[in-house]
């Protein structure tokens, strides 16, 4: 059972939307950004660049700003359990994410931040990919 507060109905349809996203490795090209290996996450016409670090037990995923990033996100925790830290960055605070990010962290410091978003808000943003 999910530790995510949101409605079984609800998160039942943002599994079936996770079971639906299409992984594709790394940046298609002519769109090399910097910054670590990534993935990216599509659900139709969205997509998503999502990072993953895990080290010295900590667990770290970055997504794009966006439905399918809140998704990814989303769909994480309900696997891990609730993150110790949810943080987001404004458009142009990183390469590797020109247009913001989501960052969530299990375990360690919380990421740098210029907001930091609740779950609430994520599943109104995810809300949005299951259009």
């Amino acid at each position: 059972m999910s530790g995510l507060p949101i409605d079984p109905g609800l998160l039942r349809r943002l599994r079936d939307a996770g079971r639906s996203i299409a992984w594709e490795e790394g940046p298609p090209a002519g769109e090399r950004r910097a910054g670590p290996p990534a993935r990216l996450a599509r659900l139709r016409e969205e997509r998503s660049r999502v990072e993953v670090a895990e080290q010295a037990g900590t667990y770290r995923v970055e997504v794009t700003a966006g439905p399918v990033g809140a998704l990814v996100v989303l769909l994480e925790a309900d696997r891990r359990g609730l993150p110790s830290a949810l943080g987001s960055r404004n458009a142009g605070r990183s390469p590797s994410f020109p247009d913001g990010s989501i960052v969530a962290c299990w375990g360690g410091d919380p990421p740098a931040a210029d907001a930091r978003p609740s779950v609430h808000d994520l599943v109104e943003l995810a809300r949005y990919a299951l259009l």
